[in-house]
């Protein structure tokens, strides 16, 4: 469905110092750079995959994002988006492909939805008995069947956000690009939205490529992942490979019945305690072969009052990989 093979691009940026002079002077003379913005990047995605692409603000994400869509034009490589070059923008290919991205709208905000949705039937010439058989569907598959009269702006975000879905999957695209999907939902709006998107696929195994700040999307929704760290890819692989990526570790809490501090002859940090406000709890990451002796020691030196394990979750390797790009082998 998707490949590309050394795919990139460059962003030319114009720099000017500040003060009147020097804008008078950048009339005649300008000093530019160029960004990277995306480094040669290979993937091969395959028909009915669920895959996150995730990494800081500022990897290329969106970019990516923009060139699978040919909403911009690579600087250089190979692309092809079921069988199309996407910056070529042919019609055909427009009719398979959908974009929906959290931060903008592509419904009237002054008209009702359902006006919206009659304008998109036109453009991607949806037959009458289709369209209202699709409408019914998916409006009753989110629960928006009451607010398809009622004029966008006055929804609300998490209710814009699933009529939003419902345009872009009118025309039964073959792929959908999901740019930031439950940004500054609610958690019951980002949970409303995660069950439809995985109700959806699992009748449709339409392609999904997800990006997401939120990992809870992640951990729902995708089974590989593809992580980019300042327009280079890191990593692409299964989640549960990702979630090993620190190595085979637990996840252990440990509440104390008075204010604790971890010290004696073992060296606590290596397990990286992350201590709450008042300190009597504390969050480790014990390797597994380690777990029963470490768990053993503190149990037995240390006021416990409460203890449970959980492996590492994905969202807790994320922001470890953030902050120490260098573990990643």
């Amino acid at each position: 469905m998707i490949e590309a093979t050394g795919l990139y691009k460059d962003f030319t940026i114009y720099r000017k110092p500040p003060g009147f002079w020097n804008s008078i002077k950048s009339l005649f003379h300008r000093e530019y750079e160029t960004n990277q913005a995306v480094k040669p990047f290979d993937v091969k995605i395959e028909k009915g995959e669920i895959v996150g692409l995730l990494g800081p603000n500022g990897a290329g994400k969106t970019t990516l994002m923009k060139m699978f869509t040919g909403i911009i034009v690579p600087t250089g490589g190979e692309l092809k988006v079921l069988g199309c070059s996407p910056a070529k923008r042919y019609r055909l290919f427009r009719k398979k492909i959908a974009l929906v991205m959290g931060q903008k709208s592509q419904l009237w905000w002054d008209l009702p939805a359902m006006d919206s949705f009659q304008l998109l039937q036109r453009y991607y010439e949806i037959e009458d008995q289709v369209f209202k058989q699709r409408v019914n569907e998916l409006s009753e598959l989110l629960d928006v069947k009451n607010l398809l009269h009622i004029h966008v702006r006055k929804l609300s975000l998490g209710e814009r956000m699933k009529v939003e879905l419902m345009a872009s999957i009118l025309h039964q695209p073959e792929v959908i690009f999901l740019d930031e999907p439950t940004i500054g939902l609610d958690l019951i709006a980002q949970k409303n939205i995660r069950n439809f998107i995985r109700e959806y696929h699992r009748k449709t195994d339409t392609t999904i490529i997800l990006t997401s700040h939120y990992m809870a999307d992640v951990e729902a929704l995708c089974e590989r992942i593809v992580l980019i760290l300042g327009g280079e890819k890191k990593f692409d692989g299964s989640k549960s490979k990702f979630e090993t990526l620190l190595g085979h570790e637990k996840a252990v809490t440990f509440t104390f019945s008075d204010p604790q501090q971890m010290n004696g002859d073992q060296d606590w940090n290596r397990f990286y305690p992350q201590w709450n406000h008042d300190m009597t709890q504390v969050n480790l990451r014990i390797p597994e072969i380690e777990l029963r002796e470490v768990s053993k020691e503190i149990l037995t030196r240390m006021p416990v009052v409460d203890f449970w394990t959980e492996k590492i979750p994905i969202e807790r390797v994320m922001d470890t990989l953030l902050e120490n790009p260098e573990l990643i082998k």
